[in-house]
């Protein structure tokens, strides 16, 4: 393995020498102003119109070849910032040091931290479509963002006015061979239960703690349609199964860490009598056999227990000894827990296996104040977003709790007449002899923010193999950037 630090990669493939060369430059989230001069700066230098925002968005314009002035625009898009992770014991600075690259056989890394080559691979390929005459394309605007990593606010704030192309190549992808070309928005949405707390007495019983653990959990977007346990919605259905059957106190419920992390843990605090005990005890052991036969695919440990007391770990939770939920406050969070939307809501019609809405119960928290149930919803559609929200804040006016969303992140719907995806496929079929796949995505890109801007937008999103990205693993295929250079450059001969 060659872990030389300058000039290692010695091929002749631009966009790698281009990689290399501005990773020597700091460009982590909300640090892109130095990454982003240095480009303006390349392209000047190369007779390039250069238009610069204050958020340090780029939009760069490069005059067609000759014969292609009478093509339509093109806009080759990325984002400049990428995700600054490194390994535990790894000396980095990310604000001043380069990042220091590896080669093992085909692939690049770094030395134990992240790569950037989400999304450098697509500043890289900018600047190689830049310096190469033998590049035959039409007028091209390339459109290089900010802070993609962490909010997209360099796409959200960026004036679309100037930028004339209708048709648009992201280029934030990471298998070769795969073109996307839907992507889901999201918006955080929260149901808010004020407590009312009502003093314990001895007729309560003990404290038990009902721990939902074993799930599997995943992305909330990628893994949403294996169907897995939601670890908070499934303390709800304990909680609503034990209402029917025993008297209980209620003095707490958490469970999940991420918003967008399907949960695989959940716990309640709850009173118990010893007659209580014994019926909990029954019913959870009847709900484990029913979940068990559920679950045994997508979630084989699966397992609801009820533990005494409410230390976890050693430490006390956000329990109150001496207080428990009124019955309303009680009753309020169980119903919320067991009908806010959850799992895969809707399904897309034109592309077959894609998750088109869905929502996800990701984070419930007990203050002293109040109880926050947090989800993430997402759709390819603003429509189905919107009527997602209708029926949680529905159900929150119903329930009597808050109810409020933030953070909207627009999607990007599957366009049926795109000019610009057959040109992809034809051109692939033919340097490749093989169908191009044909794939849309239940998260987010900044195509559904630019869409947003330019609702006639035409758009594809592609790029050479990544792995492990946004991790001090992430790694870079060479043999898959070359190829996927030489079949953007037939792309863009094709858009004649």
């Amino acid at each position: 393995m060659n872990d030389k630090t300058a000039n290692i990669y010695t091929g002749d493939n631009k966009v790698l020498q281009y990689f290399e060369e501005l990773s020597k430059i700091p460009r982590g989230s909300g640090n892109e102003k130095a990454i982003s001069d240095f480009i303006a700066d390349f392209a000047r230098q190369r007779n390039c119109e250069v238009l610069q925002d204050d958020r340090h968005n780029l939009i760069i314009r490069k005059p067609a070849s000759t014969g292609y002035e009478a093509a339509p625009t093109v806009i080759f898009q990325g984002h400049l910032d990428m995700v600054c992770e490194k390994n535990k014991g790894t000396v980095h600075d990310f604000t001043r040091d380069p990042i220091r690259f590896k080669i093992d056989g085909d692939m690049i890394y770094a030395q134990g931290t992240t790569l950037g080559a989400d999304n450098g691979i697509a500043v890289a390929t900018a600047m190689a479509i830049i310096d190469s005459p033998e590049v035959v394309h039409p007028e091209l605007e390339i459109l290089l963002t900010t802070e993609e990593e962490t909010s997209a606010e360099g796409a959200f704030y960026l004036d679309a006015t100037p930028l004339k192309g209708r048709m648009m190549i992201n280029f934030d992808s990471d298998r070769e061979g795969i073109v996307f070309v839907s992507c889901a928005g999201g918006v955080n949405a929260y149901h808010t239960v004020p407590i009312v707390w009502q003093n314990r007495g001895p007729e309560a019983g003990e404290p038990y703690t009902i721990h939902v653990q074993g799930l599997t959990g995943g992305h909330s977007g990628d893994d949403i349609i294996h169907e897995r346990g939601n670890a908070n919605k499934l303390l709800g259905r304990v909680l609503t199964d034990l209402v029917g059957h025993a008297d209980f106190a209620l003095a707490s419920v958490n469970g999940g860490m991420k918003v967008n992390a399907i949960p695989r843990e959940a716990e309640a605090v709850i009173y118990l009598t010893s007659e209580g005990k014994e019926v909990a005890e029954s019913r959870i052991d009847e709900i484990n056999r029913i979940l068990r036969d559920e679950y045994q695919v997508s979630d084989k440990g699966v397992t609801v227990m009820l533990q005494a007391g409410y230390n976890m770990d050693g430490e006390e939770g956000p329990v109150y000894s001496d207080k428990v939920f009124s019955e309303e406050t009680k009753l309020t969070v169980i119903r919320l827990l067991t009908l806010i939307p959850n799992g895969v809501l809707s399904m897309d019609k034109a592309i077959p296996n894609l998750v088109r809405t869905s929502s996800n119960l990701g984070v419930v928290t007990t203050s002293e104040e109040e109880i926050v149930l947090r989800s993430y919803a997402r759709s390819s559609l603003r429509s189905q977003i919107d009527d997602v929200l209708q029926t949680m804040e529905t159900l929150a006016q119903t329930a009597g709790c808050g109810f409020r969303y933030d953070s909207y992140f627009p999607g990007w719907p599957y366009r049926a007449d795109s000019k610009l995806r057959p040109v992809f496929e034809k051109m692939y079929e033919r340097r490749f002899g093989k169908s191009l796949e044909i794939k849309a995505v239940h998260a987010g890109l900044e195509c559904g923010v630019l869409i947003e801007k330019m609702p006639d937008l035409d758009a594809v999103s592609y790029g050479p193999n990544l792995f492990d990205i946004h991790t001090p693993q992430e790694h870079l295929s060479i043999s898959s950037v070359e190829r996927t250079w030489e079949f953007l450059q037939d792309v863009l001969r094709g858009l004649k």
